[in-house]
């Protein structure tokens, strides 16, 4: 880094710099680590005196939570893993029951980030007919948010009685979630005015006279991969068109990531476990309560408790099932 042709090759010196502040957060937890290992000795000489019997517990336990923290750390080496994330969750087919679904689905993922202390900005937001959403954009921001949320990506489903039909009958609905890397404003991408259509349009739902009598909301497509984003959070349609842009940027970025993975998945004979649209998760809350991770097949069988955000086991069998692939594909 002190060569000064380093810095010439942006992408080559972003990368690296990236590496570093990712390596230099783990040095900085394992230093913790170590220092509170040394506090840990300290205090089980006091619980062999029969003192701070309960406060040696507390610390104990809060080590060990920093322990498996940094262990999940160490699973997220991917090119984005340590940035923030933005999701996307749209409701199925299916009107009022999956869109209510789509809502529970946000509110799960918003009471994640907030257990964990990530910045979270919502970017968009379709309200539906009569409850819940069509879909809705939002932000997670922090260290390694994508990295902990890249798991999440596919359809999830959701078994009940339903709240809206006056006969009590279980009731299956579909939503789908996407996650992509938030790309800084250093990331070059290219993106062709020719190849965009921008359309603006009034905002429904929410937001007052305004919102609705002006022509606020944005809406690009992307004509070359049909990706079409839209943003009507706001209420200048400058600020809603900027934030479609910066939406369309991430989801080109992660479009170019993922055709160099599968091109990489295809060298090392690395089978996906995931692809886009399939079912990775169900949620069940009748005849019995249980959610189950498809791909890695861990279970909970608290789904109050997943509901309210607590979302981590199925995150860290996911890491970990990858982890296992990516070694396995190697040794071969």
């Amino acid at each position: 880094m002190q060569d000064p042709s380093f810095w010439e090759d942006q992408e080559r010196s972003k990368t690296t710099l990236q590496k570093r502040r990712a390596l230099e957060r783990r040095k900085e937890a394992l230093d913790q680590i170590r220092e509170d290992q040394g506090e840990l000795q300290a205090w089980g000489e006091l619980l062999s005196e029969g003192e701070g019997d309960e406060d040696v517990l507390d610390f104990a336990d809060r080590l060990e939570k920093q322990v498996e923290k940094l262990e999940l750390q160490l699973m997220l080496s991917g090119e984005q893993d340590e940035t923030s994330a933005i999701v996307l969750v749209h409701s199925g087919a299916g009107g009022t029951e999956s869109q209510d679904w789509a809502e529970m689905l946000v509110r799960m993922y918003l009471r994640w980030a907030e257990r964990n202390e990530f910045a979270v900005e919502l970017m968009d937001r379709q309200d539906g007919e009569e409850a819940g959403i069509k879909s809705a954009t939002f932000a997670v921001r922090g260290p390694y948010a994508y990295g902990y949320l890249k798991g999440e990506n596919g359809v999830h489903r959701l078994v009940r009685i339903s709240p809206f039909d006056a006969a009590a009958r279980r009731h299956t609905s579909f939503a789908s979630v996407y996650v992509y890397p938030e790309v800084d404003d250093d990331i070059e991408i290219e993106i062709d005015d020719n190849d965009l259509r921008i359309d603006t349009f009034r905002a429904s739902g929410a937001g007052g006279q305004h919102v609705n009598k002006t022509e606020s909301a944005v809406r690009i497509t992307h004509l070359p991969t049909n990706i079409v984003v839209s943003c009507q959070n706001e209420r200048s349609q400058h600020k809603n068109r900027a934030t479609a842009f910066k939406v369309l940027r991430s989801r080109l970025y992660d479009l170019e990531l993922k055709k160099r993975e599968d091109e990489q998945a295809v060298r090392e004979g690395l089978k996906k476990d995931i692809s886009w649209g399939s079912q990775i998760r169900s949620y069940v809350l009748h005849p019995y309560r249980m959610v189950k991770d498809h791909r890695t097949g861990e279970e909970v069988g608290d789904a109050d408790r997943v509901l309210d955000g607590d979302i981590d086991p199925f995150i860290e069998a996911w890491l970990k099932g990858r982890m296992a692939s990516s070694s396995e594909a190697q040794v071969q």
